[in-house]
């Protein structure tokens, strides 16, 4: 049975070594002149700049080879630091950041190296084969639905190249997840900002 489009962008799921995700997340903060909007799943990339009390900064990662990418955002922005992770302007909505913003928000990344992540993948290319394990594939940018991240993982360009953004690990172990367009993958981001690229098999 053919898969569905519907990408929701990265989820963590468990780690490295097979335990699973513990919901950890490191703050990290998205300034007032960001011009991207953002949902959950999104994946973030430091900014180079950061909150008035040194909270680090984050931005939209960009998908492609040699673009390093720090985790998916997991929570909504929140605009004091330490409050509730949503934006008072629209309480109904605890997933989106606009792209107009009128204040800078808080948000929490997993920025953890070692976490593997599920991701859905694209098509825009032939689909992965069991002969892809190992092998290293870069995002694919979407604008969300209004709920959750339009990212997806990208079939053109999949080689053992270093700087590739994400380690093809295998598919996720679901009922009717099967390798085609659109199945979903566990994956490692590869290039990481606290980790360099390794090469694929």
């Amino acid at each position: 049975m053919a898969m569905t489009s519907a990408p929701f962008g990265l989820t963590p799921v468990r780690y490295l070594n097979g335990a699973p995700w513990n919901n950890q997340m490191t703050l990290y903060y998205i300034a007032s002149t960001d011009t991207n909007a953002y949902a959950i799943g999104d994946p973030a990339t430091l900014s180079g700049d950061g909150s008035a009390l040194g909270v680090p900064g984050v931005t939209l990662a960009t998908a492609g080879t040699g673009d390093v990418v720090l985790g998916p955002i997991v929570t909504a922005g929140a605009v004091v630091e330490g409050g509730a992770f949503v934006d008072p302007a629209n309480m109904g909505n605890t997933t989106i950041i606009p792209a107009t913003k009128t204040y800078g928000y808080f948000v929490g990344v997993v920025d953890d190296p070692n976490v593997v992540f599920a991701i859905r993948e694209s098509n825009d290319s032939t689909a992965f084969t069991s002969a892809n394990i190992g092998e290293n594939a870069n995002l694919v940018s979407g604008a969300n639905n209004g709920y959750v991240s339009g990212w997806g993982l990208a079939e053109t360009g999949v080689a053992t190249t270093s700087t590739l953004q994400l380690k093809l690990l295998g598919l996720q172990r679901t009922q009717g997840n099967i390798f085609g367009h659109f199945a979903i993958w566990h994956v490692l981001i590869n290039n990481h900002q606290y980790r360099s690229g390794i090469t694929g098999v």
